[in-house]
């Protein structure tokens, strides 16, 4: 295998990477990135989505991650690394947004609704009665009907632009568009993303008739063959070798959604492990050798791209308060994580809940913020940022409780995790280790596996194990371990967070005033 490399693409939400990996080595000899917003301005988009949209609505042009792509193959093209030796690539993409083509593989919707668009409530509503409520959804995809998943964006579509839909051959997901180009025609998907299509049950493999029906009864031939995520799917585009020097003998992994490949990048491949990636939205998830369906629909029921499945939490709040928040008092990374120990764990019972935008988990499309506990002068820098850090991870683990799983680890990617404050909090509220994995992420999760594929199809039975070993490092001198002495502080504070969460939301739960007594009272 000697000079045999690898590469990962993540297209996300608002940028593109690529990392490449010389498994011989143990190395990354590469890694590149472009950001929509200023490497490719013609686009228009601020954190990689359009402006001037209504409220609710987030889109972007699918050329754009072509283009970036192609960007970024450019520049390995120049940069001597031996790209020609690459055997496979893999593509991690943002989960859920729309594509759709033509017969021709012409985009019949020059935009693609992303995972944060929030404008397709009312057809969420409609599909939930359809196939006979919330249950019966549950039973029919393991999921309920979220704005964020994509049949609600297939059935806005046919409700309000029926001439695209009629035009559309196929819909993809984000990842399956990328691989369609490379491929130069390839038109497939895999368990893992089409978990999240709310129309595809990870439980029994294979599209839900009942769903796709409610629908439309058409809808069948549009959707793509699902092909198992261990396997390729083709060789890459002749045109692509031409212009860019890649081999003809470079494969294209089948690829999957950037939380499967978050999970890979993060060594979370056996149960016991949990991701937490810390970014726009924030997500946690864990590897299951069963399925597991939540009862009410809060944890994402997956599959991950090794065979097995990945429940998966998401709250759309994550990164935005945090964010406005160093803009307001106009603070740095550092200055916050001073900030933040001028005041006590717990807040003395101050709470925000981070309900920002609409929120994913709970399934609050039109939902607010809201504090509880704060006096007329008790905003103050170092109180509100204790809030909203406290804030954004109890939201998290809120929902993280529903997820059948004891940490053994929790493992950190995204921004958020070079923050010492951020990792500590999050040992403290969820009881558990926290150490940030350093690299690229989904990217590296995907050339890893792509690695992986290549050797099995190759004859080589290898273990993606000792792949994930030699090239997902934990950064051990940020290793955060619960504090002891602060452990019944924050479980009165999550008892707190609970039922002030339940009551707003018109749900039975424990009284929010007596248990905030209790807390500042110390009893």
């Amino acid at each position: 295998m000697m000079g045999f490399f690898f590469a990962g693409l993540d297209v996300s939400t608002q940028s593109t990477k690529l990392v490449v990996i010389d498994t011989e080595k143990e190395e990354i000899p590469y890694v590149d990135i472009v950001h929509y917003d200023s490497d490719l301005p013609h686009y228009g988009t601020r954190d990689g989505v359009i402006q001037g949209k209504p409220k609710g609505v987030s889109e972007s042009d699918p050329r754009m991650w072509i283009e970036a792509v192609e960007l970024l193959f450019f520049r390995l093209s120049h940069s001597g690394i031996p790209h020609q030796n690459i055997r496979c690539l893999s593509v991690s993409g943002q989960q859920h947004g729309l594509v759709s083509l033509d017969a021709e593989g012409k985009l019949t919707r020059p935009l693609s609704k992303l995972w944060n668009d929030f404008s397709t409530a009312e057809e969420c509503k409609l599909l939930t009665q359809k196939m006979g409520g919330e249950k019966a959804v549950i039973d029919a995809v393991g999921n309920t009907q979220r704005t964020g998943y994509t049949a609600s964006k297939i059935f806005h579509m046919l409700r309000h632009e029926p001439a695209a839909y009629e035009r559309a051959s196929f819909f993809l997901l984000v990842h399956n568009y990328i691989n369609f180009f490379l491929t130069d025609g390839v038109a497939v998907m895999e368990p893992g993303d089409a978990s999240g299509t709310a129309l595809w049950n990870p439980r029994t493999r294979s599209w839900s008739k009942k769903a796709v029906e409610a629908l439309d009864s058409g809808l069948s031939a549009k959707l793509p063959q699902v092909k198992p995520s261990e396997k390729s799917i083709g060789n890459i585009a002749s045109h692509l070798v031409d212009k860019y020097g890649f081999s003809p003998e470079c494969r294209i992994d089948a690829g999957s959604g950037d939380n499967m490949y978050g999970a890979v990048g993060t060594g979370n491949i056996r149960p016991g492990i949990v991701t937490v990636s810390l970014g726009t939205s924030g997500t946690a998830y864990t590897c299951l050798e069963e399925p597991y369906i939540d009862e009410e629909g809060e944890i994402a029921a997956f599959c991950d791209s090794t065979g097995r499945y990945l429940p998966l939490l998401c709250v759309s709040n994550l990164a935005n308060g945090y964010n406005n928040l160093l803009e307001l008092y106009e603070l740095s990374h550092e200055q916050f994580d001073v900030l933040v120990l001028k005041t006590p764990p717990g807040n003395e019972g101050r709470i925000l809940i981070p309900w920002y935008t609409g929120e994913r988990t709970p399934d609050l499309p039109m939902a607010a913020p809201f504090c509880f506990g704060f006096g007329l002068d008790d905003f103050t820098q170092e109180r509100l940022a204790r809030a909203v850090l406290e804030g954004h991870v109890l939201n998290l683990y809120e929902g993280f409780q529903r997820m059948p799983v004891e940490p053994e680890e929790i493992r950190l990617t995204g921004g958020l995790s070079r923050s010492s404050a951020w990792c500590q909090t999050i040992a403290d509220i969820f009881e558990a280790d926290a150490v940030p994995v350093e690299g690229e992420g989904a990217a590296l999760g995907a050339a890893i596996h792509a690695a992986w594929v290549w050797m099995n199809e190759s004859g080589r039975e290898d273990s993606l194990d000792e792949l994930t070993e030699k090239f997902v490092k934990l950064d051990e001198g940020r290793r955060r371990r619960p504090n002891p002495s602060d452990k019944n502080i924050y479980r009165s504070v999550k008892r707190l967070f609970h039922a002030l969460n339940r009551k707003i939301r018109g749900k039975e739960a424990e009284d929010p005033f007596l248990i905030h007594h209790k807390l500042i009272r110390g009893s």
